[in-house]
């Protein structure tokens, strides 16, 4: 007896996050669901795939089995679904976008007006998330992404360069303006991954007054005089009351890039997305450097 395309898959992620809520989360379901698709599973097959254990599901060697056919399955589906996409030439349908949120409310509000009005038959669905969505599995149909390294895998271009400045309240552009030597109180990240520490300046601690994991926290801190800031200049010119201050030189900040799996890059959609994105950061390119 062959099992339902939902219980395999729902087995599938139950391997990869080894434990209920993270497949639910995977699948947009509740967990009870996940432990209902499996139990089915289990049931039509015939066999058991997963130990129950006090710490979670452990998968058996069926399970493993099962996990692995159904991932084989949905790369099969994944090919189809791209290629299908890439051959199409009508702009019409549905065109997922994900970029960095700050990056979507501070400057492509106009690109997805301008796209919206020109091609009203696509529903365009953005999402504001500065994770890396799987493009090979189309968690989303274009990526705009701030990376040195944005994927081996995939097709893309570079929008624009970046660099970072420094930022402070009137108050402290008119303090340092008054006395260049007063001491700088900095606001700096909380963490930074690796690949991007390079782009901070190295301070000592007795020179931080604030450490916060949220860039918006940061640049508010600013804004409120409690500190200076270094941000990407495209962040901090967007932001009011902030000015730019010549106490340090702007330092090269990772590249923005426009990319897509090869199969969808060639699709009418992002085509179409890309007519209207490319032009938009030629013209603002002044924004994101010195």
């Amino acid at each position: 007896m062959s099992a339902h395309r939902d219980d395999l898959k729902t087995v599938m992620h139950l391997v990869r996050g080894g434990s209920l809520s993270s497949a639910a989360a995977a699948l947009d379901v509740s967990y009870t669901t996940v432990a209902r698709r499996v139990k089915r599973a289990e049931d039509d097959l015939g066999v058991q795939l997963f130990d129950r254990l006090v710490d979670g599901y452990q998968a058996t060697e069926a399970g493993e089995a099962v996990a692995r056919k159904a991932a084989a399955m949905e790369t099969e589906e994944m090919d189809l679904l791209r290629n299908l996409a890439g051959a199409e030439q009508v702009v019409s349908g549905h065109l997922t976008i994900t970029a960095p949120q700050l990056l979507c409310s501070t400057h492509l509000i106009p690109v997805f007006k301008t796209f919206a009005e020109r091609y009203p038959d696509v529903e365009l669905h953005v999402r504001s998330d500065n994770s890396l969505l799987d493009l090979n599995r189309r968690e989303a149909d274009l990526a705009i992404r701030v990376s040195d390294a944005p994927g081996d895998s995939l097709t893309g271009r570079i929008l624009t360069r970046q660099e970072s400045l420094t930022f402070a309240s009137k108050e402290w552009l008119e303090k340092l303006a008054h006395d260049p030597n007063h001491p700088v109180s900095w606001i700096i990240p909380e963490r930074l991954p690796s690949s991007f520490k390079k782009y901070v300046p190295e301070l000592p601690s007795e020179n931080v007054v604030m450490r916060s994991d949220d860039m918006l926290t940061m640049i508010e801190a600013a804004r409120a005089g409690i500190g200076v800031v270094v941000l990407p200049a495209f962040l901090g010119r967007n932001a009011s009351d902030l000015y730019e201050l010549p106490i340090n030189d702007p330092m090269p900040f990772p590249e923005i890039w426009a990319v897509a799996h090869r199969d969808v890059w060639r699709s009418a959609r992002v085509a179409a997305f890309r007519e209207v994105l490319l032009p938009h950061f030629k013209a603002h390119s002044h924004l994101f450097v010195a």
